[in-house]
């Protein structure tokens, strides 16, 4: 005689029931992840012995070295030669002006520094290197100013003029600081001699002074 459904449903819970509670219960996998063994565990003092090592070992490898730098106040004696080109006078003559309160301001004296004008950026390099090489100058200032036009001619007049200066303090021997603007209309190029991006002339000053420093004081 066929079971009836009941009776059917009732065993195979019963079957059900009873494999479940049998069946050994697995660890998550997860719980194994999240504790490192033993050896793998290293101390908090340890990890602090051992950085203190390192920095104790940087330390000590550090501490012979020499920090060679020019100083804005030790400028006693020191002799600049400023070259200054004429075109875009306008700018030009706010970045001299702003160079030679910078001088003042430093305590470098009047007499210490000649002012040698040319017509343009282009003809500032030759005039440096002469300056340079007359031995009468610690660094030489390099003053200008160009601006773009419609033609090329800008881009061929500001990289001679940087490369220039660059090979006039090579071929010298003395420091020559690059202060020609490179400005895209005449309003940036006066916002930095003097407006609100401050001038250029001024740092060129600043630049020179400590480089000039640093040469006679450190690398004579």
């Amino acid at each position: 005689m066929a079971a009836s459904p009941a009776t059917s449903s009732a065993a195979a819970g019963a079957s059900s029931s009873a494999w479940l509670s049998s069946a050994p219960l697995r660890s998550p996998r997860v719980a194994a992840a999240s504790f490192p063994s033993p050896n793998s565990v290293r101390p908090a003092a340890l990890v602090v012995d051992a950085r203190a090592s390192r920095l104790s070992v940087v330390t000590a490898a550090a501490a012979g070295h020499q920090r060679l730098m020019g100083s804005l106040t030790n400028n006693e004696g020191l002799r600049f030669g400023v070259v200054v080109a004429r075109f875009n006078e306008i700018v030009t003559n706010l970045l001299l002006q702003g160079a030679l309160e910078a001088f003042e301001r430093y305590s470098v004296k009047a007499e210490n520094i000649t002012v040698v004008s040319v017509p343009g950026s282009f003809e500032i390099p030759v005039a440096a290197q002469k300056l340079g090489k007359s031995g009468k100058y610690d660094a030489i200032l390099c003053i200008g100013a160009v601006i773009r036009g419609d033609t090329t001619h800008y881009d061929a007049v500001a990289n001679s003029a940087a490369s220039g200066v660059l090979n006039a303090g090579l071929s010298a021997g003395i420091p020559c600081v690059f202060g020609v603007l490179t400005c895209d209309d005449m309003d940036q190029a006066l916002n930095r001699a003097g407006g609100k991006a401050g001038n250029k002339g001024a740092e060129t000053a600043i630049t020179a002074i400590e480089m000039a420093s640093l040469f006679r004081h450190h690398l004579a």
